[in-house]
């Protein structure tokens, strides 16, 4: 039996990477075949995608699949909420607007004196976050109605780069339920709530399931990649579905942490879990592969590390990420302490000059060095991970022996430590590329490699080291009294 092999493309918030899959029948295993940046663009006052260029990038990593012997199949995963408009004839109307732009600043008012926000969440069990496509979709309606009128179709990132390949346009379900436009318990467009916001729910194809659509290579792109007979498949395409699909979970009730530029922490459940008690939480209840819904709350993660980095080499001052975590670790813990949910962290900027204002204002003094800023973005962390994770298990009346950690930011050692200490249990740290995994564990699903997630996660089990972390109880009486500082700081903000 010949190994299959599929090319999973994860585009991330700040890079993207082309990562081949190899399937032997037992074990999986993977290589990078390409990386490049994802860099944001602005336009007309707007921060946008560029949606052309980073068509290319799949362009290139096919190409250079092609090099190396071919794949059968490509999935291909973004972040949530942003899309791009097109037009009756195909064509890209503009770039698609970056979640970061200030345009839906203070929208949500506006949409809740037509929908309250009680009913909204109540229908789509998505989180209050001001970058929900949702809240997008209205500032396009009332502020660029030209654009809209011309639409025919919107398409989330995945399922344009989908239809740049294919020329099939689709909706698949995971990434379509990240922003607030779906029916929670009906799995299909909220019509309503879009009719009394004035979005014509013709923007929207039904919807499809993770692994349902197959759909041959356009001939010229095959042609200009030098592939033949591939096919692209609608995997998880939200990252965090595919990095939870690939969580080597052996209980049925396990929490996790997707670590990234976020840190998506929640739990998996069977059904959405849509309440009062959730929604003034600020729990989530987006769709996961396999009939699931991923339970969970957005965290700011290591886009606070990330922005931060970016500050210093805009001075002058360049620091590897190892760098930067050896200072950290070197400096005083849990000496500042910020809510990295803040609302003044989400935009790029100074973030380190934002931290030492959050900290001043709350009394602490300043962090002055960045091995101080960063110790406070990961101490910040470790402790609104604490105070989520004791949220989910009241939510959902669940215990948890450990918290499954997967993603890019299982290569941030400290931090996984630093999550064990402050939630006082074990942690599971992988696979690191989370995502790719899940993006190519659907592609083997629909290709009949294998027979369902359960196997999936099987075979991800062991095809993949983990690391575990166990909790220093030498520190929790520090961590104890940390925590008592950080709830003090939220519930004053």
């Amino acid at each position: 039996m010949s190994a299959y092999k599929a090319l999973a493309m994860d585009f991330g918030a700040s890079s993207g990477r082309g990562i081949i899959g190899t399937f032997d029948g037992d074990k999986l295993t993977l290589s990078e075949v390409h990386r490049f940046a994802n860099n944001s663009v602005e336009l007309a006052g707007r921060l946008t995608w560029d949606a052309p260029a980073l068509y290319m990038e799949i362009l290139n990593a096919l190409s250079k699949c092609a090099s190396l012997g071919g794949v059968s199949s490509v999935g291909i995963d973004t972040w949530g909420v942003d899309y791009g408009y097109i037009d009756k004839n195909g064509h890209l109307l503009s770039n698609p607007v970056h979640y970061r732009d200030s345009r839906c600043d203070n929208i949500q008012r506006e949409v809740f004196s037509i929908v309250p926000w009680e009913e909204l969440y109540g229908v789509t069990g998505i989180q209050n976050l001001q970058f929900n496509t949702i809240y997008q979709l209205y500032c396009d309606v009332t502020r660029d109605p030209h654009i809209v009128a011309a639409a025919d179709k919107m398409l989330f990132m995945p399922d344009l780069f989908f239809y740049f390949l294919t020329g099939s346009i689709g909706c698949e379900y995971t990434i379509a339920s990240t922003g607030a436009v779906l029916d929670a318990n009906t799995r299909t467009i909220a019509r309503d709530i879009l009719h009394k916001l004035g979005i014509k729910d013709t923007l929207f194809t039904p919807i499809t399931e993770p692994g349902a659509d197959a759909v041959p290579l356009k001939d010229k792109v095959a042609a200009a990649v030098g592939l033949s007979g591939v096919r692209a498949i609608r995997c998880a395409s939200h990252d965090t579905a595919s990095a939870v699909l690939s969580v080597p979970a052996k209980d049925k009730n396990f929490a996790y942490i997707s670590s990234g530029t976020w840190s998506l922490l929640g739990t998996e459940l069977t059904s959405p879990l849509i309440s009062d008690a959730s929604r003034n939480a600020g729990f989530t209840n987006e769709g996961g592969a396999g009939g699931t819904i991923r339970f969970l709350k957005n965290i700011a993660g290591l886009w606070l590390e990330q922005e931060s980095r970016r500050q210093w080499e805009r001075e002058g001052k360049k620091y590897s990420y190892d760098e930067l975590s050896e200072l950290a670790m070197a400096s005083k813990p849990l000496k500042f302490i910020i809510d990295p949910n803040d609302a003044r962290f989400t935009a790029p900027g100074d973030m380190p000059k934002r931290i030492a204002e959050f900290c001043r204002e709350t009394g602490q003094g300043t962090p002055e060095t960045p091995g101080e800023i960063v110790r406070c973005i990961f101490d910040s962390l470790a402790l609104r991970y604490r105070y989520t994770l004791t949220e989910v298990k009241s939510l959902t009346g669940q215990d948890f022996p450990h918290i499954h950690i997967v993603g890019g930011g299982v290569r941030e050692e400290p931090l996984s430590r630093l999550a064990a200490d402050a939630t006082g249990i074990p942690v599971v740290a992988g696979p690191v590329e989370a995502t790719a995994t899940g993006n190519i564990a659907v592609q083997l699903i629909a290709a009949g490699e294998l027979k369902d997630i359960a196997e999936a996660r099987e075979v991800i089990s062991r095809s993949f080291e983990t690391k575990i972390y166990e909790p220093d109880k030498s520190t929790s009486g520090a961590w104890d009294d940390a925590y008592a500082r950080f709830l003090d700081i939220i519930k004053c903000r």
